[in-house]
């Protein structure tokens, strides 16, 4: 049985562990080793998840399957003002993937989704991420390719992909 829970700052270790454990699978032959490093102190350092998590600049939830964590979400209610719900971060360790997991987890975010009465959920994804599949089968589309400089040179080459919920 899944749950979500809200992460605080207390939980920036387990953040962090399986960010370890999924990026190297999921951006490993996407990405440069230089530009996974880079990613990961940008995004996932002590500094830059307690700065998110305090500032609320998005809301961290743990994916827990009975006791264990088996992953994490990174969202944003009202993404620029407008009824969406920006999903920033996804992350689910891979012994879970194929096991309807994903499907359960963007069920709940809908369902949070719709509490803040947003209707779209919105996302990027990697260009050649294979998450883009499985993005397609349950409902999103793609709105817009994107380039994202992220500093030292690196781009984030992305699809920002979209999909309507329905309001509660």
């Amino acid at each position: 049985m899944i749950s979500i829970s809200e992460a605080g700052l207390g939980d920036i270790s387990t953040i962090q562990k399986i960010t370890n454990i999924t990026w190297p699978i999921t951006y490993g032959e996407i990405l440069s080793k230089e530009q996974l490093d880079y990613m990961l102190g940008l995004f996932y350092s002590d500094e830059a998840l307690a700065k998110q998590i305090e500032n609320k600049e998005q809301l961290f939830y743990l994916i827990l399957d009975s006791d264990s964590t088996i992953g994490f979400i990174g969202i944003e209610h009202n993404y620029k003002n407008e009824a969406i719900t920006k999903i920033h971060k996804i992350y689910l360790l891979p012994e879970t993937q194929g096991k309807g997991f994903g499907k359960i987890v963007f069920e709940e975010i809908a369902k949070m989704a719709s509490e803040y009465n947003s209707n779209q959920l919105l996302l990027n994804v990697n260009r050649f991420n294979t998450a883009l599949n499985f993005y397609k089968k349950i409902g999103f589309e793609i709105k817009e390719t994107v380039d994202i400089e992220i500093g030292n040179g690196y781009l984030m080459e992305d699809y920002v992909m979209g999909k309507n919920i329905l309001k509660r």
